[in-house]
């Protein structure tokens, strides 16, 4: 076992791969998988103290477990977090944290923009709760500001923005979340902490969906949630009571993952600068989205709170839907699936797919219109991935509007 007491000393790409590590039997030098649903207690006391929370180890799956245990810690010393809490999937992160901070007659501001099934959680499945949920534009705090009531308590926000890649000022948001007495929790599964650390700027809670680049080959569905230590033992409460809990089986992918992430991430932004670059002189092509272009609005922004741009590029294509979709059709290497992360190029149409149960006011206030494409820019040959998309947007053109 490692003897590092203060992860603070070192850097994030140590942490990656050396935070959390454990050693539970034998001398493995890697993180071991313990699969078990239970723990055998030394004695009767031994286990009543455990779960009153008294003593600390090991008491039930749901809650507790090693490997889990490992992934948290690694997650939490990477992003600079008192602690972390992991989940069955990114919006089991949002459900918990919902359910853990927030009760009937509370206040959430939601910036627009954001993935579109968080956005569905809080404004159709929590009304009924009796959380009331208003949507702040992104880029401007004033907004922010001017939908804060007394009994706001929380923002959400996401940054970038999935799929329009807008960013939200996070210190700036940070400060105005606690003069208005709410917290700040930031998605920050698009840059990773790899290249965005929300905790540094202010943020009260980090969320991640570790299915996305945490795993980075499109194997396992899970998420995390970081920050203070009081408010990850909320969010433990809730999984140990609803039982949303992470499988060992994937902690234990997403902390290999971990190991190459920074590797991973660089790989994943020189091919996205370069597809994205390619992508915003083509005559068919209106806009791309992407943090990384030198006439993104908010490059000020960007460089004050990233350190680089992540692997995730959309753009409007000349010809509508219609065309949109025929250059999907047309694609013969790049995948046409929802996920994110993957070492494989991925598209997909948000209106109809990631963002298809907005309203159409939702998706026109989030600018998802229906000739929006995203790509989650993979380590494919990038030369490969830019003949795959001009050989269908060359091939779509006489395809719109048959």
């Amino acid at each position: 076992m490692n003897r590092v007491k203060d992860w603070r000393q070192y850097r994030n790409a140590t942490r990656a791969v050396r935070a959390g590590q454990y050693q539970d039997v034998g001398d493995q030098h890697s993180e071991a998988l313990a699969l078990t649903s239970s723990y055998v207690f030394d004695d009767a006391e031994d286990a009543a103290e455990k779960f009153a929370g008294t003593r600390s180890g090991n008491v039930y799956i749901r809650f507790t477990n090693p490997t889990t245990l490992a992934f948290e810690q690694r997650i939490a010393a990477m992003e600079g977090a008192e602690d972390a809490a992991s989940v069955a999937s990114g919006m089991a992160g949002y459900l918990a944290v919902a359910m853990a901070l927030l009760q009937a007659g509370d206040h959430v501001i939601l910036g627009a923009g954001m993935f579109g099934t968080t956005t569905r959680l809080f404004e159709s499945y929590l009304r009924k709760f009796q959380v009331d949920v208003s949507v702040a534009g992104v880029v401007d705090l004033a907004d922010w500001r001017a939908l804060v009531r007394p009994n706001t308590k929380m923002f959400v926000v996401e940054s970038p923005t999935n799929p329009i890649m807008q960013v939200a000022d996070i210190r700036g948001l940070a400060l105005l979340a606690a003069e208005s007495g709410a917290l700040l929790a930031v998605d920050n599964t698009l840059c990773t902490p790899v290249y965005q650390n929300p905790i540094d700027l202010g943020a009260d809670l980090v969320l991640h969906s570790a299915a996305k680049y945490i795993d980075g080959q499109g194997r396992c569905g899970g998420g995390v949630v970081a920050g203070r230590a009081d408010l990850i033992a909320e969010v433990r409460g809730v999984l140990r009571t609803m039982g949303p809990s992470l499988s060992p089986f994937n902690a234990w992918v997403f902390l290999k993952g971990l190991e190459t992430l920074r590797i991973r991430m660089r790989e994943h932004s020189l091919n996205a600068q370069i597809v994205a670059e390619w992508l915003a002189v083509h005559p068919d092509v209106e806009q791309v989205f992407y943090t990384g272009l030198t006439n993104h609005p908010q490059t000020e922004l960007v460089a004050k709170q990233q350190s680089g741009h992540g692997g995730l590029v959309s753009f409007t294509v000349r010809g509508g839907q219609e065309r949109a979709w025929a250059l999907v059709d047309r694609l013969e290497l790049i995948s046409n699936t929802t996920n994110i992360g993957d070492t494989k190029s991925m598209i997909t149409h948000p209106a109809t797919t990631t963002h298809g149960r907005l309203s159409c006011a939702q998706k026109l206030a989030s600018g998802i219109f229906g000739n929006l494409l995203r790509i989650s820019v993979g380590l494919e040959d990038v030369q490969d991935i830019i003949a795959d998309l001009d050989g269908a947007l060359q091939h779509s053109t006489g395809e719109a509007g048959r």
